[in-house]
């Protein structure tokens, strides 16, 4: 089994480790940051041997660099995307081998936040940068409402206990806007509690389940009457189908 490291950067980034099983050989996932990367590294006595990348923004490769000047390792990320450092440039695929230590990846394509943003799955975790977060999803920066939204769909489909690696602390503001979409919904409510417990706590809400997030993210809840009902209440025209809901829950988003 792999061991997940969350390691805080920023105001709420969550840069991750990857350890692979009975051994102490690390990923490195979206070093925003290469110091608290270094400290990490340094407390658990940690080997990096590769850096994975989701897209391009700088709180996601801003410690690239400097990362490189203390270790000599691979850089993946989408090929699609401008971004200097990488040495091994990805698009979908099934069998992503990076080290013997550790499982094969399916690499995803999941364009939406960025145009060229892809994800990394590997046994049941997910990481999965600024695509769907704890109870939402990323802004539309770079790319269209439509690719997030299959990019949602793709995601959605994957196997109920798949553990989602975000990058972000945004649960709580994401189930605040939830909550005023999905007024009465008791699963929601019920997460609204208990992430204000770990939050009290100074704990990470994230990783989540996909379990959870079909029943509570209205992101991938656009097909359902209750989320459609209230978003042309704010739109304030009626809206056909479950893509014309989602375009409009994200400006709705923006707004909130």
């Amino acid at each position: 089994m792999l061991r997940v490291y969350p390691v805080s950067a920023f105001q709420d980034n969550y840069i991750w480790l990857i350890q692979a099983e009975n051994s102490q050989k690390v990923l490195i996932v979206d070093p925003g940051d290469a110091k608290p990367v270094l400290t990490a590294l340094n407390q658990y006595n940690l080997k990096p041997v590769a850096i994975l990348i989701t897209h391009h923004h700088a709180d996601h490769v801003g410690g690239v660099n400097e990362l490189l000047e203390h270790f000599q390792i691979p850089v993946y990320g989408p090929s699609s995307e401008r971004i200097p450092a990488i040495t091994y440039p990805l698009e979908a695929r099934d069998d992503l081998t990076i080290d013997p230590a550790f499982p094969a990846f399916q690499v995803l394509d999941t364009p939406g936040h960025t145009a060229g943003h892809i994800c990394y799955l590997t046994e049941n975790k997910l990481f999965c940068g600024d695509t769907l977060f704890a109870g939402g999803c990323g802004r539309l920066l770079g790319g269209t409402a439509t690719e997030l939204y299959n990019s949602l769909r793709l995601l959605a489909m994957l196997p109920a206990d798949t553990e989602i690696y975000c990058a972000h602390e945004y649960t709580e503001a994401n189930l605040r806007f939830a909550q005023a979409v999905d007024i009465d919904n008791p699963d929601l409510l019920n997460r609204i509690e208990q992430t204000q417990r770990i939050r009290a706590a100074n704990q990470p809400t994230v990783p989540s389940v996909l379990a959870d997030e079909l029943k509570t993210n209205p992101f991938l809840r656009s097909d359902n009457p209750k989320i459609k009902r209230s978003t042309e209440q704010f739109i304030g025209r009626p809206l056909k189908d479950s893509e014309t809901v989602f375009t409009a829950l994200r400006q709705w988003k923006d707004q909130f």
